[in-house]
């Protein structure tokens, strides 16, 4: 009998060991992931925390931990990207507002300290001031559509759009700059009408940016093209040309506001970059996507990819 009780006290001391064991373990490694959390947290480290437990419970901790700490550090990344992009949002604001108006303060001081000028002359100059006002105008209106698509400020209600008469209707628009420019055009739209939900309006604005960027970047490659595809669920717009085009490392950047290198088609007006923006907020704004591909000098395509809708 007293062996029995020996047996079981031992017993009972042994699992209270284990589990002090156990418990002393388990606070060291709780112990451990706060110092190493806090130390991300403090150092803004992209590191994950990294503990080897058996711990059930621990295991889903961590798992969420690393999770948030994940999240947190795009989150991070993206506000450092958005800041930068507002650093040099501001300075290209600064440059394309200060040449226009430098022009005109430059014209306006003419006029006032040369009251000798000739009628032709004086209305050669009132003529500049007007152009670089309207300049002016066009860059603040820019920056102010982008910033209420942004916002979410838009009034662009989705219908039923009828895809082949609008880009019928915005190719036409733009024969008379392509003819004289001695550009090939190259129309690929179905006869019959295709539908897709969308805005007339935004997709006007869409392919007005995309038909004007090819010419004014494509114009190289003595051909603009735009081709409508369909399949049972989109309808897809292609506008292309053979011009210079862009190298695989900018593409995925060309979309981003303020994109402006040297030879980035971004450059809807004065390399302000903020053409394309806008276009792929208009798309998205229709629940669609634009897509960019470009072999320099052989093809390159804009992509807008809309959802059909039946007759």
């Amino acid at each position: 009998m007293i062996i029995c009780l020996l047996l079981i006290i031992v017993l009972l001391v042994g699992i209270i060991i284990f589990q002090m064991k156990a418990k002393k373990q388990q606070d060291d490694e709780i112990q451990y992931m706060h110092k190493k959390l806090q130390t991300i947290i403090d150092e803004q480290s992209n590191e994950k925390i990294l503990v080897s437990t058996g711990n059930q419970e621990l295991q889903q901790l961590l798992i969420a931990m690393n999770a948030l700490l994940d999240h947190n550090q795009k989150v991070q990344a993206t506000h450092l990207k958005m800041e930068e992009s507002m650093k040099k949002m501001l300075a290209n604001i600064s440059h394309d507002l200060k040449t226009p108006l430098t022009v005109v303060l430059g014209y306006t001081e003419m006029l006032q300290l040369q009251p000798s000028l000739s009628d032709e002359e004086r209305q050669r100059l009132l003529t500049g001031v007007h152009s670089k006002t309207l300049d002016v105008l066009k860059i603040i209106h820019t920056f102010f559509d982008l910033a209420k698509l942004e916002a979410g400020d838009t009034d662009y209600p989705m219908t039923k759009i009828n895809v082949s008469e609008i880009c019928r209707k915005n190719i036409l628009s733009f024969y008379d700059m392509v003819m004289s420019l001695g550009l090939e055009i190259d129309i690929t739209i179905p006869e019959i009408s295709v539908y897709a939900l969308g805005n007339e309006e935004a997709l006007d604005r869409v392919l007005n940016n995309l038909l004007s960027n090819a010419i004014a970047y494509g114009a190289a490659g003595n051909i603009l093209g735009l081709t409508v595809r369909t399949d049972d669920t989109n309808i897809c717009i292609d506008v292309w040309d053979h011009g210079k085009g862009i190298d695989e490392y900018h593409i995925d950047n060309v979309f981003e506001r303020m994109y402006t290198l040297e030879d980035s088609r971004n450059k809807s007006f004065q390399g302000s970059g903020l053409g394309l923006t806008i276009t792929k907020r208009l798309v998205e704004l229709m629940d669609g996507s634009i897509q960019l591909s470009s072999i320099p000098y052989e093809k390159t395509i804009f992509t807008i990819s809309l959802k059909r809708m039946m007759y």
